[in-house]
This record gives structure tokens, sequence and C-alpha cells, in this order.
């Protein structure tokens, strides 16, 4: 189904594509899902819980009619990033897009981490990332196209004081993904990031409850105090970042590699 802008349908080229999904049981990653399946591509999703990625697959096959392959994947595990990429290939054929995605490292300050934290941030969310490009880019090169776009963080562009684990880890994959933009522009392939502001998810809930009760209010009051900064004035809907996200995935943003797209409601003061 194309996406209305401005009273007429862009069509984002996705029917019959094979877009990959990493983490898409639940939130954003279940949101972009659906959003691709809405376009007419068939899916690979994956994540973690067998019984979690079954339910979301079966949901959007009733809701979409679409072909979607479901695999339970740790994104800690480079073997099972490798089979999925393998099952995608004999089910679905190369993939012409792929989403990285993957929860982020624990909230904290300097002095609450000790090395076993660090080397679990870098494996969960550099290293997830790396693997599962990894697997993306012999595919896509012998296509000869194909897009991949990163998940990450406002972090990246302004620290945030509670997630020093995620500034640094963020930061490091969008440098990767700079990087390989440019490495990989001359075989077709483009790479971007998308960064999310405040979307509504169990994600940005979680962390408005654990900094309510640092400050002794609810999370209600929590909540209204993020917003009132945000020009917007709300959070964002996770279906609002999906269409930014599957903008980014398709043959509609032929042009663009090498950015990071903010769906923030207009939050970030920063220049670039």
């Amino acid at each position: 189904m194309p996406i209305a802008i401005g009273g007429t349908d862009m069509d984002l080229g996705l029917q019959g594509k094979t877009v990959m999904v990493a983490a898409a049981s639940s939130g954003l990653g279940l949101a972009i899902a659906r959003q691709c399946a809405r376009e007419g591509a068939n899916l690979s999703i994956m994540s973690r819980s067998p019984e979690k990625i079954a339910a979301a697959a079966d949901s959007i096959r009733q809701e979409f009619g679409v072909k979607v392959l479901a695999q339970p994947v740790d994104a800690l595990d480079a073997e099972g990033i490798q089979g999925w990429f393998d099952r995608t290939v004999e089910s679905l054929g190369i993939p012409d897009a792929l989403l990285v995605n993957a929860g982020g490292p624990p909230a904290g300050q300097f002095d609450d981490f000790d090395d076993v934290a660090w080397q679990a941030a870098f494996d969960l969310t550099m290293m997830s990332s790396v693997r599962m490009i990894r697997c993306a880019l012999p595919l896509m090169r012998q296509a000869g196209n194909g897009s991949i776009v990163v998940i990450t963080s406002s972090s990246v562009k302004e620290p945030i004081d509670m997630l020093l684990l995620s500034n640094v880890m963020r930061t490091g994959v969008t440098s990767l993904v700079k990087s390989l933009s440019r490495q990989c522009a001359v075989d077709g392939i483009r790479l971007n990031t998308i960064i999310p502001g405040r979307i509504d998810t169990p994600r940005v809930q979680a962390l408005d409850k654990t900094a309510a009760g640092k400050k002794g209010i609810t999370v209600a009051e929590q909540k209204a105090s993020s917003e009132s900064s945000i020009p917007l004035g709300r959070y964002g809907q996770p279906d609002e970042f999906a269409q930014a996200a599957c903008f980014l995935l398709s043959e509609a943003s032929g042009y663009v590699t090498g950015t990071a797209m903010v769906v923030d409601g207009g939050s970030m003061k920063s220049l670039f």
C-alpha cells in the first residue's frame, strides 16, 4: 500500500522485495516489519524469543498476505546470524534490504560499569551490526544493489547523561555505517542510519519508569516533562518511525546514502 504524502501516493517500490528485519518481535523492529509488509514486501524476521517471533510472523501473514520467514536468533550469536541469512536466501532469495536492530545497553554512568559490562555492550551493539552487515554485503554485491539501515540513537549526536554505553557504542556504529557507505557505493549498496527520538515503545516506557523512580515522581509526570521539551509536543508513534525507515530501505531513497535520518519531533538542537 503506497504511503499517502500531500494527497498523492508515493510508491516505495517494495512490492515483492525481500526485507530482513532484526529484533522484529516488538517495538520499532515490529513496526518496521509491519510497514514493509504493508508495502508488499516479503519478510525475514528474527528475535531471541521463538514464541514472540512466530506470533509476529503469523500476525503479519494474516493481515498483509506476504511471505514471512521467522527465525529465533540472539543478536549475540554469530552462527545464528549467519544461519538467519542462509535460511533467508534459501526461502526468499537474496535480500533487497536489511534493517539492523538490537536492544540497547543498560543505563548508567561511567563508574557503574566494569570491563564485563563494556564488553557486553560492545558485543550487543557494535558486533551485532558488524556481523549482520558482513553477512549482507556479499549477497548484495552479487545482486548489484541493496539497502542497509541501522537503528542508532539520538545519543550519537547529543550524548545522554545516563546512557554512557549507548553514547559510545552507537557512535561507533554510526562511524562504521558512514565509512561503509563510501566503500560500498560502487557496488550499488546504500547504508544509512536512522535515529529515533522519544518514540512510544516499551524501551522508552522503561526508561521513563527508571527516570521517574529516581526523581520520586509518577511515570505520567515524567512523560509529560519529556513531552514538554519536544517541539511537536508529544512522543512519536512506532508507525511514524517505521514509515521513515521504510523510505530508507526502499528504492524511493535511491540517492540517499551515508546519512543519519532523525525522527524525533524536532527535539534535537544540533545542526548536524
